[in-house]
């Protein structure tokens, strides 16, 4: 199993592009289904779990194309096969994504349950119990949804909670239903939007994203496009942080600043100087930040997915500090590796306090999920001596790229073969 040595103290400096969103490329990939014209993404990261979609589409029978500009066109005009199969799905729950468009274009599905998850229990009854409101016939059987419905019928459907992927999937099931569908409380992220404009653009019809009421009115069919795919807002994030914790100065190029102010005004809160420009964040830090008080909810609050990555900023910053997580309910496993290298912070239910330390030190650590890894890596690029991060392969499903960025930018960092 591959892992990442890393030497810290050095202060980051330098420039990076950031990369595409994984988390809006994976339902566009999922909406290819919709339609039996080909589709153009640019901006795709490269990353295992994109990976992993391309290889349940190709498994279904779609034809996947890279050209000399690093576009990828997915047609799925000849599928002969709708079921995503669980050696695919247990790698990635976003594989439930392709359920509404099988549905939806073709009347039938069949996918794996996807397994349980390390940070918590993510529910699929949400997309199921939506789907039945539109028309669609559910059964569990073996360990797989099969899904079926002649024609799916538009509906009033209200989450109890919010969900992302929820969202997705009724959206992309709705644009070929018939009449309108109503989702409310519906989730609002970024990514969200950026799957509606793709649809859009598509042929579909689609009013009220990036709030709590969307609204589609389904049409007949849908034709094909070209999508530049969204700035990953959590890798932009993520890198800020990175500056942050090593009193470093970057340039962050190909951003999109509007997806992340929550982060920014904490970081500037924390003391960072940052400044913006169209695209463009630059970040400053010349010496050690305070500590921030934060509270994880869904979008436009806090994201989840920074969680860990302010935990390990917050364990050597001034003052002491408190951080909630209100999403999920497991997503504090990387405390204990963070204590491994000499972080001071106790657990009490889904609060996290933190005391802030002069240093941390070096130590051989365990990521337990994709986020984890990043706050792991953080700590390590300013942990005095060496730290190995294990199980590393939590990193490659949603960083492109990391080490060589990190590498780039003044990082002391290695991949270590198995």
């Amino acid at each position: 199993m591959e892992k990442l040595k890393i030497i810290g103290g050095n202060k980051l400096s330098g420039s990076i592009s950031c990369s595409g969103a994984k988390n809006a490329a994976l339902p566009m990939l999922a909406a290819t289904i919709l339609s039996d014209k080909a589709i153009t993404f640019k901006n795709l990261p490269y990353l295992q779990d994109i990976t992993t979609m391309f290889e349940i589409l190709g498994s279904m029978g779609a034809d996947i194309s890279l050209n000399e500009n690093m576009d990828f066109t997915i047609s799925t005009s000849n599928l002969h096969d709708f079921e995503a199969r669980y050696e695919l799905v247990k790698t990635m729950r976003a594989s439930i994504l392709v359920l509404g468009s099988l549905v939806a274009r073709h009347g039938f599905a069949r996918i794996a349950l996807p397994g349980g998850c390390a940070i918590g229990t993510r529910p699929v009854d949400f997309h199921l119990d939506a789907l039945e409101k539109l028309g669609a016939k559910i059964e569990l059987k073996n360990g797989y949804i099969e899904a079926s419905s002649k024609k799916l019928r538009g509906c009033e459907i209200t989450f109890p909670g919010v969900s992302v992927t929820g969202t997705e999937n009724i959206m992309m099931a709705a644009v070929l239903a018939s009449g309108k569908t109503y989702i409310k409380n519906a989730a609002k992220e970024p990514e969200i939007i950026d799957l509606a404009n793709c649809l859009r653009l598509m042929g579909a019809r689609i009013d009220g994203d990036g709030t709590s009421n969307i609204v589609i009115e389904g049409v007949n069919k849908l034709a094909g496009c070209n999508y530049d795919v969204l700035p990953d807002r959590i890798e932009t994030a993520t890198f800020l942080v990175a500056a942050a914790i090593t009193r470093g100065k970057l340039t962050l190029t190909h951003t999109r600043p509007d997806t992340i102010k929550v982060i920014i005004d904490k970081l500037k809160k924390a003391g960072a100087n940052i400044s913006i420009k169209n695209d463009i964040i630059n970040i400053a830090v010349k010496s050690k930040l305070d500590a921030v008080n934060i509270t994880t909810n869904p979008y436009p609050d806090f994201p989840t997915d920074m969680q860990a990555q302010f935990i390990a900023l917050n364990s050597i910053s001034k003052g002491k500090s408190k951080v909630v997580e209100s999403v999920f309910e497991n997503r504090f496993m990387h405390v204990q590796e963070l204590v491994r290298m000499g972080a001071n912070i106790d657990i009490n239910g889904n609060t996290a306090i933190i005391n802030g330390v002069k240093d941390l030190t070096g130590a051989p650590v365990m990521a337990t999920d994709l986020r984890a890894s990043a706050s792991l890596i953080l700590a390590g690029l300013v942990a005095k001596g060496e730290t190995i991060v294990d199980r590393i392969y939590h990193i490659d499903r949603g960083y492109e790229c990391i080490e060589e960025k990190l590498t780039k930018i003044g990082a002391n960092i290695k991949r270590l073969p198995q």
